[in-house]
């Protein structure tokens, strides 16, 4: 099991597991599959460097089996995005070290603390949430990709 940063060079296999994810898990995330399919090879190039949010990729060998996602928004928040492990994955360990890339880069530029966006209807995300030291705070919003489902926040501080 091995969790790497992303290059430029590494845009196919990004592109690879996020719409993999999409499919897999439509609702649990802010872009729809569609939208991210039609990115060009420039923009999943652009992503896969790193030139905003920071994206990692989780390994089994040579094959990417999930994926995470990490930036600075306006509001100056280092906010997670885009968690995902493949369903054969689940379980192994591989969730918990694609969490504690995004917290030591967090602490590493600065940020003491890292926030998420999760629909509370997914109780498998929220509880493994809660289990990486997350807790809910009353921030709610709707899903961008799908406006009918409620987000809320959870927030991680150094120390939890």
């Amino acid at each position: 099991m091995d969790i790497r940063s992303t290059e430029a060079k590494d845009w196919m296999l990004l592109k690879q597991v996020r719409l993999a994810a999409l499919l897999d898990t439509p609702t649990a995330f802010g872009v729809s599959y569609q939208t991210a399919a039609n990115y060009s090879d420039e923009q999943w190039k652009e992503r896969a460097s790193s030139a905003g949010t920071e994206f990692w990729l989780a390994f089994e060998g040579d094959n990417p089996v999930g994926m995470i996602g990490a930036g600075v928004s306006s509001a100056n928040r280092y906010n997670l995005i885009g968690m995902w492990v493949e369903p054969a994955a689940r379980g192994s360990g591989m969730a918990a070290k694609l969490i504690e890339a995004v917290k030591s880069r967090a602490m590493g530029k600065g940020h003491d603390r890292v926030f998420l966006d999760v629909s509370p209807d997914n109780a498998r995300a929220s509880n493994f949430y809660l289990k990486q030291g997350f807790s809910f705070i009353d921030e709610w919003e709707p899903l961008e990709s799908h406006p009918h489902i409620t987000v809320q926040t959870m927030l991680w501080t150094i120390g939890n």
